[in-house]
C-alpha cells in the first residue's frame, strides 16, 4: 500500500514538473506591441522610423528641393550608429526607415551598400551573359540628392529594483553635392522599468 502512495506521489510531482516547463506559443500581429525585458523592441524601431520620416517628409526642404528642381529629390539611407549599451539591429532600423519612405511616396530611394554592390555585380554578369536587348547597361543609376544618416543614444539610470532608460535617436539628411544639412530631426523614448 505504501509503495502505491509514494508511486502516485512521484507520479504527481512529475506531472506537476513536466506542466510547469511546457512552453505556449502562439502567433501576433507584427505590430503588437510587446514589452518583455524592457530593451529596445521591434516597436521602437518602427514607431521612431515612422515619426521621424513623417517629421522629414513635413519639413520645408523637400518643397523648397522639388521647386528648384522640377522633381522630387532622390535619397540614400546610409549608416544608422548604435550607441546604446543594448544591442540594436540597425539594420532592421534603416529597414523600417526606407519603408516608411516608400510608403509616403514623396521622396524616390535608392539602395545603398551591400545590397547596390549585389545589383552591379549582376549587371556586370548581364553584360557577358544576358542577350544583348535585355542587357541593363551601366552608368543609368539613379543618383542620390542626399544621404540619410543617424545615430541611436541611451542614459540609463537605476536605484534599487527601479531603472529608466532614455533613447533618443538623431537624423540628419545631408546634401550629397554640397554637404549641406538641409534637415535634423530626433525621436524620444522613455522607459520605466522595475524588475
Amino acid at each position: 500500500m505504501k509503495s502505491i502512495a509514494r508511486f502516485s506521489t512521484i507520479a504527481l510531482v512529475a506531472v506537476l514538473i513536466l506542466g510547469g516547463c511546457s512552453r505556449s506559443i502562439k502567433r501576433v500581429d507584427p505590430s503588437t506591441q510587446s514589452d518583455l525585458s524592457g530593451r529596445w523592441n521591434d516597436t521602437d524601431s518602427r514607431v521612431t522610423a515612422e515619426a521621424l520620416i513623417e517629421e522629414m517628409f513635413g519639413n520645408s526642404w523637400a518643397v523648397a528641393f522639388e521647386q528648384q528642381h522640377k522633381r522630387k529629390p532622390v535619397i540614400v539611407v546610409g549608416l544608422v550608429n548604435n550607441k546604446t549599451h543594448e544591442h540594436i539591429s540597425t539594420e532592421t532600423y534603416i529597414k523600417d526607415l526606407e519603408k516608411a519612405i516608400v510608403k509616403n511616396g514623396s521622396i524616390r530611394l535608392v539602395q545603398a551598400g551591400e545590397k547596390r554592390e549585389e545589383l552591379r555585380r549582376e549587371r556586370a554578369g548581364q553584360q557577358e551573359f544576358a542577350s544583348p536587348e535585355t542587357t541593363k547597361k551601366w552608368g543609368r543609376e539613379l543618383g542620390a540628392d542626399f544621404m540619410l544618416q543617424g545615430v541611436v543614444n541611451a542614459i540609463v539610470d537605476s536605484y534599487k529594483k527601479d531603472q529608466s532608460v532614455y533613447y533618443q535617436t538623431d537624423l540628419e539628411l545631408t546634401n550629397i553635392e554640397t554637404t549641406e544639412i538641409v534637415w535634423m530631426g530626433d525621436h524620444k523614448i522613455k522607459k520605466m522599468i522595475r524588475n
